[in-house]
């Protein structure tokens, strides 16, 4: 039987999901809340439609030749691919078939789930640590902290490809100690290439109003470019290469 996954949607976007151009599959469903999320369109399986593997590797098939000349692949985000791990595990042996780079984008919270095989078929994890002070990781995003390090200890001790992505929010991650859990954390896995830290932004309100959901960081501001080289300069500190 071909495997069959709940999908949101598809893309083709460049240097925001992995390297290069990549073919990006957008899985539905995800078991975090994160306040600052930009896709709540993307928390449940329900509300994707169905896929067949054939159908994915149609569709990556297209773009085969074009992703290989601009030095890319196929990442599958979400949502929480982990929630979905069979589908995701037997895309990314489809992936490898057809020679492309694979990147797994995940906030590490369901890594358990992810088996040595799923790994080994995926060059890149795109690991989001969220905060490093559990009281505020569950205060952003519902859930606990403690999975997202232990697999990304996981992933350091099997020699697999990170790129740790921190979102910033004013008030909510930025507190210096908290930055600093995380930049020293970070600094002892020997496989993270880079950390990127991501400014929170708005550009998801419109998915909250149009599902009548309140957007719950309406009232927090961007933050400003003093901030953001504060938080960056943090993580250099602990000679780690920033984005």
């Amino acid at each position: 039987m071909t495997a069959t996954g709940s999908v949101h949607s598809w893309d083709v976007s460049t240097a925001v999901d992995g390297p290069g151009t990549r073919f990006v599959l957008f899985l539905s469903g995800c078991p975090l809340r994160c306040l600052y999320c930009h896709n709540p369109d993307t928390w449940h399986m329900r509300d994707g439609h169905r896929m067949t593997l054939d159908e994915v590797s149609a569709e990556m098939t297209k773009y085969r030749r074009f992703i290989e000349v601009a030095g890319g692949g196929m990442t599958i985000s979400g949502g929480e691919p982990l929630l979905q791990r069979d589908f995701t595990a037997a895309v990314f042996r489809r992936a490898k078939e057809l020679g492309l780079h694979t990147a797994l984008d995940t906030s590490g919270f369901l890594g358990t789930r992810a088996s040595d095989t799923l790994l080994a078929n995926t060059d890149l994890v795109l690991l989001d640590i969220k905060s490093w002070d559990p009281t505020t990781y569950r205060r952003v995003t519902s859930g606990e902290v403690a999975p997202t390090l232990t697999f990304a200890r996981r992933l350091s001790d099997l020699g697999k490809p990170m790129w740790v992505r921190f979102v910033l929010v004013p008030g909510h991650t930025d507190a210096p100690a908290n930055v600093e859990g995380i930049a020293s954390f970070v600094a002892g896995l020997r496989t993270v290439e880079r950390v990127e830290v991501l400014p929170f932004h708005k550009l998801g309100a419109p998915k909250y109003a149009a599902l009548g959901i309140p957007f719950p960081l309406e009232r927090v501001p961007t933050p400003d470019r003093a901030l953001i080289d504060r938080v960056r300069d943090q993580f250099a500190a602990h000679g780690v290469r920033v984005w």
